[in-house]
């Protein structure tokens, strides 16, 4: 199929766009220089594509209704059995649905990609089915991933499983809630501002956000390159790192991946605390917005680290304040400029690019008024940077970004471990039906006060479960050296085999069992 071609009228209307005026004549003359070009687009559209192969069958599946989804967890249902055996030989995992799984429909939380079907499996699709994964279907995410919440999901919310009404997190809000549930073993989030470790948090669970690029981010749609994250989230610590040991490791596919160093992250799961030299910072509990409830119950396990042997000291690092509104200029105007103004995938990178899914998110355009609140005003933030202020507050933010890394790494040269809340408060109710733009876009963003941090610096933070308050779960944020993830789990394996968070208590799904 031919290139359509332009006329001199259009070209004149095009030029217009981008402030220049020409006459008809001289549109004309370079609609004639253009024609070369047009050819070798000809030559481009005629070409197959360059897409991954898809190694492991599957059916198309079904999106299921309220009885096999108490908890609205689910967007689509679709067992794809993987290899006969391996490291992953009997588990379970939901893929967070931003995540490619060829012939199995993709919406990104949103309406306005529904009706997408990928082509492709992501890498880490690939990785787990070829060591033995059962992959059961599609986790519901926040529309496009913009809310820590779990309100803002096509068509309707997730609940969190200890408590029917309340915020299961987000923006990987399904994926926490289903292993919350136990309805899988695994499942697989993203995270650029929090979004693993916020349902992990309220949903008490683990949630690993890996250092970045430490994953492969093929064929997982982006938000915006230099903070996307993808990761594990699971019922265990020991599942979590094996999970990590399948997904880590270069694929020569995406370009957040600079040489990164892998580890056999289940090896020290048994090692213990003792040695360990874990920072309780300061900064981090200092908020009015934590709630005191949280703040006691981190502060009483870093009490546990020090009585498990872990050699445990509070200090200030003022830059952790700094470092979450650094954050905003690169979030709100890298994902107006890749996410929406992108089509999804951006320019400029080298890598596996999803046309297909290019194509079928353009149409936000044309449906604009149907995003998400939260989206939007992140959107008229990230416009108003671009358009107003040249972009230049999100090139100052990544500068900055790295004096803000050298300052936790200068602490993590005398520590092992940072320790701190991973969310400031516990699970919220969810917005009523017909609750004001403020209250969505409140609920959406009041917990990313510790997270956001480590996506900017690129760190390893895991939230691991310390407690329950009025019936809901706690989380601990534990962040490591760049590729310590190791330390990480062998810091949550002794909490977890020492302390018993929960004592009797479970999520209501599953005191009946």
């Amino acid at each position: 199929m031919a290139i359509a071609r332009i006329s001199s009228e259009q070209l004149i209307d095009l030029a217009k766009g981008l402030g220049m005026s020409i006459t008809a004549a001289q549109a004309e003359e370079y609609l004639a220089l253009m024609q070369p070009m047009l050819n070798a687009y000809d030559v481009v559209d005629a070409l197959p594509d360059e897409v991954p192969a898809v190694k492991y069958p599957r059916t198309p599946g079904y999106r299921p209704g309220p009885e096999e989804n108490r908890h609205n967890a689910w967007y689509w249902k679709s067992e794809v059995k993987g290899a006969p055996g391996g490291k992953l030989a009997g588990k379970t995992v939901a893929l967070k649905d931003n995540v490619c799984l060829a012939g199995v429909p993709m919406m990104n939380g949103a309406s306005t990609l529904e009706g997408y079907v990928p082509n492709m499996d992501a890498t880490i699709v690939t990785r787990m089915l070829d060591e033995g994964a059962t992959i059961l279907g599609k986790a519901v995410c926040e529309y496009f991933c913009l809310s820590g919440g779990s309100h803002t999901s096509a068509p309707v919310p997730v609940h969190n499983p200890w408590k029917h009404g309340y915020s299961a997190g987000g923006s990987s809000s399904g994926s926490g809630a289903l292993v919350a549930a136990g309805e899988v073993d695994m499942a697989i989030g993203g995270d650029q501002g929090g979004s693993i470790r916020m349902p992990a948090s309220f949903c008490g669970i683990y949630g690993m956000k890996p250092t970045h690029g430490l994953v492969p981010y093929t064929g997982v749609m982006p938000i915006e390159s230099t903070i996307d994250h993808t990761g594990p989230m699971t019922a265990t610590v020991a599942d979590n790192a094996l999970l990590l040991e399948v997904l880590a490791g270069p694929d020569g596919l995406d370009p957040r991946q600079y040489a990164p160093k892998t580890d056999a992250y289940t090896a020290g799961l048994g090692r213990g605390a003792g040695g360990l030299r874990i920072a309780v910072v300061k900064e981090a509990f200092a908020a009015p917005v934590v709630q005191p409830d949280v703040r006691d119950a981190v502060l009483e396990a870093a009490e546990q680290y020090r009585a498990l042997g872990a050699v445990v000291e509070e200090i200030s690092l003022p830059e952790h304040v700094l470092a979450a509104s650094v954050w905003t200029p690169i979030a709100v105007e890298g994902l107006h400029a890749q996410m929406m103004l992108g089509n999804g995938m951006g320019f400029n990178w080298k890598g596996q690019y999803n046309v297909g899914l290019m194509d079928a998110h353009a149409a936000w355009r044309e449906r604009a008024d149907e995003l998400s609140d939260s989206l939007k005003v992140c959107m008229f933030m990230g416009a108003y940077g671009m358009t107003r202020y040249r972009g230049r507050y999100y090139a100052k933010a990544q500068n900055i970004a790295r004096r803000l890394k050298a300052c936790y790494d200068a602490v993590l040269a005398r520590y092992d471990l940072l320790l701190m809340p991973t969310l400031p408060i516990r699970a919220s109710a969810l917005p009523a039906p017909g609750a004001s733009i403020t209250e969505v876009v409140t609920r959406a963003f009041e917990m990313i006060y510790n997270t956001s941090q480590f996506d900017i610096t690129g760190h390893p933070a895991m939230s691991i479960p310390c407690g329950l308050s009025e019936g809901l779960p706690i989380g601990l944020q534990l962040v490591a050296r760049d590729y310590a993830e190791a330390t990480i789990y062998q810091a949550a394996a002794a909490f977890e085999a020492g302390v018993d968070w929960k004592g009797s208590a479970a999520p209501v799904a599953n005191r009946a069992a």
